[in-house]
């Protein structure tokens, strides 16, 4: 997925931009990525079919894929089996279960679906990734969404009741999705281009009002003070901190990268996170009273990139968690208990 394109579209509109990440996405892990991963003759075989059968979906009918991650759960944050189930029937799969932060729920053709195999112990070796068409009986779409930011993402949520999907719905055999999520950590990173572009849309916003050259509005300059000169300065400087350490992250992408990249993923998904929404706060600051108000973009870009360090399975929070743990521990190390 050209992680630039999403930035451009973020910098207009961060909703429009997660929602493609979200389609693009549904084709990179089945497409590129799942290239990378261990499969058996048969599997790969029966991953190209079913990979002919979505891309022809998406290329030749211009069908729309959602990616419904969230359950409310740790599973979403790698520490637990997925909650929603699918268990195997002749000629295809019933899925039963619940998604939260459903983006595009209501509007995608398809819903790629993160479910486990129903066994009698649930375990995240056995994830499947589904293709659940969006008029499937047994998916309802529920609740309301008025969120912070992210509003025109519209993430309802999903219920799944018995629903039937054809064996050919999955999007990457059994057990490949835990392998991937193992090797190929920067598959989660596809969230950091919306939030990157939202930073920029920040800087280049402030830049603007203070030069007097918004679209609307009196031409007044404001770029005579020093103190709105020195915000701009320090802008620019947490900006390419971010956009440093954001490309260095894309150039590092691949499948089993070593230590200093994956540690290199989490600090580049949490400085943009956090970043994007400190740089949208010091252009309010910086800007004044007018920037708050609905007609300029900059209040919304504000609230947009608060969500950013919220967002499984890479919140900030868990960030920073695997950052300490993992620079510190070397793998299958563990410290004796202290009694």
């Amino acid at each position: 997925m050209p992680a630039q394109l999403v930035e451009e579209i973020a910098k207009v509109c961060g909703s429009t931009a997660l929602t493609f990440n979200m389609h693009a996405c549904s084709t990179l892990w089945p497409g590129v990525l799942a290239d990378d991963l261990d499969m058996t003759p048969e599997q790969r075989a029966e991953h190209d079919r079913h990979k002919q059968v979505h891309f022809d979906r998406v290329v030749k009918q211009g069908a729309v894929y959602a990616q419904p991650f969230s359950e409310g759960s740790s599973a979403a944050a790698g520490k637990a089996p997925f909650g929603t189930t699918a268990e195997k029937v002749d000629g295809g799969w019933v899925l039963n279960g619940k998604k939260i932060f459903a983006s595009l729920a209501g509007a995608a053709d398809y819903y790629g679906v993160l479910c486990t195999e129903s066994r009698p112990n649930l375990s995240m070796r056995d994830t499947l990734y589904m293709a659940v068409p969006g008029d499937a009986p047994g998916l309802t779409i529920t609740g309301d969404w008025d969120p912070l930011g992210m509003r025109g993402t519209v993430s309802r949520t999903l219920l799944f009741k018995d629903v039937f999907v054809a064996d050919d719905a999955t999007m990457m055999p059994r057990g490949v999705y835990f392998q991937a999520a193992s090797r190929w950590p920067h598959m989660f990173t596809t969230l950091s281009p919306t939030y990157m572009g939202i930073a920029i849309a920040a800087y280049e916003f402030t830049v603007r009002y203070l030069r007097g050259e918004i679209e609307g509005m009196p031409p007044v300059k404001r770029r005579m003070y020093p103190t709105k000169q020195i915000a701009v300065a320090e802008m620019w400087v947490k900006l390419e901190q971010t956009r440093s350490l954001f490309l260095r992250m894309l150039e590092d992408a691949k499948v089993d990268p070593p230590k200093d990249a994956r540690l290199r993923a989490f600090a580049s998904q949490y400085t943009v996170m956090e970043n994007a929404n400190e740089l949208c706060r010091l252009a309010i600051r910086t800007c004044g009273g007018q920037s708050m108000l609905k007609s300029l973009p900059i209040e919304r870009l504000y609230r947009d990139s608060r969500c950013g360090s919220l967002m499984l399975p890479w919140t900030a929070e868990l960030c920073v968690d695997r950052l300490g743990r993992e620079c510190l521990y070397e793998p299958g190390e563990r410290d004796e208990e202290i009694n």
